[in-house]
């Protein structure tokens, strides 16, 4: 894969440290391969490539690189529990998480990658790396999608006219690798400020309701009919008071939720005939909490909530695990509005506490974790909605990628 031009500008600018801001399949990896490689390829050299967590060395970086060295004839010896491979030059390039800056002490090092630098600590480059490079005037590359206002967005600013840094920001289509009709089609099913950060590398500062697209457009009555044949979706979140259920049925243009289930000091069998006595003769498909699939809310021994849904009729739609949080906040909001004004969700005005939630659910202060404690916990509705929105809207984690790039000459390099 050859190199585009926001690559090669980023790798040929002759910088000591970078600090680059792209947007999602913006081509970060093969940069930071081709990073590693130029450093390595001269004799002696310890390059160290840092990402937020083992499994995204294992699962982002291990593997091309691994194949890129070898395609070279570069690979002297690899180890694969450590993720280190020696050159035959001498030179070693090693995989490490910044989920613990401490285990990166002591290190000389030569060249630093840090991938998605913005979920990493602001110490691990200033108290960790920065010094590690100190004996061998090493040098650095910190490239990330942006999140928020945090250190990436204090380092990109601060040294933007510092002579040894680079500090330079591109779009995900000004990367040259995914096309404009994709872009498009993302912007379809993503909530305004997840596209904007994500695919436009904006530094969006989210506030602190979590469901903010959400609004009066989303409220309105609509007649459901009486054909029996329309299915009901349900999701459900499994908890022994309250135990909720937003209640809701599929159209051409999104989902309708017409009904919410709250009920008190109850379980899973109680709540099955709740729905099996408010829609007799409907056919029900239920998004649940898939803990269920292992734990009880009843009292009868050895059987799983899952099984208690299925034994009451109910269709299950559930995965092995629940998806991320943030993934589930963001199809929420993505339905609610999207990046280009579609709205796919609303909600009768009668589901008053279906719509208190979504207007009300802060983050935990100074997090983006949703608060879950005393008067502001809305998490339940929130969670049951989610978890049958994530199903029926999934956001696209990952854009489909050309073999070859785009080439695409914008002429704007730096959007500092």
């Amino acid at each position: 894969m050859k190199l585009t031009d926001q690559q090669k500008y980023v790798l040929n600018s002759g910088k000591r440290f970078a600090c680059v801001v792209a947007g999602r399949r913006g081509g970060k990896s093969f940069m930071s391969i081709a990073s590693l490689a130029m450093h390595a390829r001269h004799p002696n050299k310890t390059c160290v490539y840092i990402a937020p967590t083992h499994g995204m060395c294992r699962q982002v970086m291990w593997k091309p690189l691994k194949a890129m060295l070898r395609d070279k004839g570069w690979v002297k010896k690899i180890n694969e529990s450590n993720l280190e491979i020696t050159l035959v030059n001498g030179s070693i390039i090693m995989l490490r998480s910044g989920d613990n800056p401490d285990r990166l002490r002591g290190l000389s090092i030569s060249h630093c990658v840090i991938d998605e630098a913005a979920d990493v600590a602001k110490e691990l480059f200033f108290e960790v790396i920065r010094p590690a490079l100190a004996d061998q005037k090493g040098s650095a590359l910190i490239i990330s999608t942006p999140k928020g206002k945090g250190w990436l967005w204090d380092t990109f600013h601060t040294y933007q006219k510092h002579p040894d840094w680079l500090c330079h920001s591109y779009t995900t289509l000004e990367g040259g690798i995914v096309d404009a009709a994709e872009i498009d089609n993302a912007k379809e099913t993503m909530g305004e400020r997840e596209y904007r950060q994500e695919f436009l590398a904006d530094w969006v500062e989210f506030e602190n309701q979590i469901y903010y697209a959400f609004g009066d457009h989303n409220i309105t009555t609509m007649d459901i009919g009486t054909d029996s044949r329309i299915p009901i979706h349900i999701g459900i979140d499994f908890n022994y008071t309250p135990f909720c259920a937003t209640v809701g049925y599929q159209h051409l243009n999104g989902l309708h939720i017409f009904d919410e289930i709250e009920l008190f000091g109850t379980d899973t069998q109680e709540m099955s005939r709740e729905i099996q006595t408010r829609y007799p003769g409907r056919k029900i498909i239920v998004y649940p909490d898939a803990s269920g699939a292992q734990r009880r809310t009843s009292a009868i021994g050895g059987i799983t909530d899952h099984i208690i849904l299925k034994n009451a009729g109910f269709e299950l739609r559930v995965g092995a695990s629940n998806p991320a949080v943030k993934d589930r906040i963001a199809a929420v909001n993505a339905v609610c509005k999207s990046a280009n004004g579609i709205t796919k969700l609303t909600i009768d005005p009668k589901c008053k506490k279906i719509i208190e939630g979504l207007q009300k659910h802060t983050y935990k202060q100074g997090t983006r974790q949703p608060e879950k404690d005393g008067a502001e916990d809305f998490s339940h509705f929130n969670d049951a909605l989610g978890y049958k929105i994530n199903s029926l809207f999934p956001i696209k984690q990952d854009m489909i990628v050309r073999t070859q790039p785009i080439r695409r000459n914008t002429g704007r390099y730096n959007r500092g």
